[in-house]
């Protein structure tokens, strides 16, 4: 009998350690914390994303749409615009001032963005963020209201063409875990750092270009 008794606890004691081997486990991978390494970003913003409207707009016109009145006229462009959604690759903002629309090889730049950032994030151990497009494709209508609040609002903007969109570099969009275990948030800071290693290794493979928008607080990008 005490032979049977002190077998049941020392099974009691396996299946105890066990448990809270479990329990911690369990814990470790609610947290989700994050293990930040290999983090540079660029020199400067804005010397490394120095490429000005002449420029991005002189390639706007020469691969973009004609400039378009309305919102209808972006519909009945059919596959010469995409539109775009949110998705698991990127997030977009409540547009008041542009539609979102782009044409097949801008939107193919924006899909590649979203990946490479999310991927960049996991190779860096830290939590998955999706870039938000704060800016699409505008008509002369949204420029024309747009300009009753902002006078800077260009007339001669490559936003025209559908081949320009920017990214926030101040706000980004939490991936939720989907078992609904917490995740930890990342630094903004942090995420802009990674942003523009992306965003500089797709302009040096000519890809696109970029222009490190301060005041607006986004990237301005150009398809190439």
């Amino acid at each position: 009998m005490k032979r049977l008794l002190g077998i049941y606890g020392l099974v009691f004691l396996m299946g105890s350690l066990i448990c809270l081997g479990c329990k911690e486990e369990a814990k470790d991978m609610s947290m989700k914390m994050n293990n930040p390494h290999n983090i540079r970003g660029v020199i400067s913003y804005k010397r490394s994303f120095g490429d000005l409207n002449a420029v991005q707009l002189a390639t706007a016109k020469k691969i973009g749409i004609r400039p378009i009145g309305s919102r209808e006229e972006a519909v009945g462009l059919g596959e010469r615009l995409i539109h775009i959604v949110p998705c698991e690759r990127y997030d977009v903002d409540s547009l008041t001032h542009s539609i979102p629309y782009l044409i097949p090889q801008a939107s193919a730049l924006l899909d590649t963005i979203g990946v490479n950032f999310l991927d960049s994030l996991e190779n860096k151990g830290l939590n998955p963020n999706k870039v938000i497009v704060t800016s699409v494709t505008r008509t002369k209508e949204d420029v024309k209201r747009l300009r009753r609040t902002n006078g800077n609002a260009s007339l001669n903007s490559c936003h025209f063409y559908g081949t320009t969109f920017d990214l926030s570099w101040k706000r980004f969009a939490k991936v939720e875990d989907p078992d609904g275990r917490p995740m930890q948030d990342v630094n903004a800071d942090t995420l802009k750092l990674v942003l523009s290693e992306v965003l500089r290794d797709l302009r040096k493979a000519d890809r696109c270009y970029v222009k490190y928008e301060l005041k607006q607080g986004c990237f301005h990008i150009t398809a190439r």
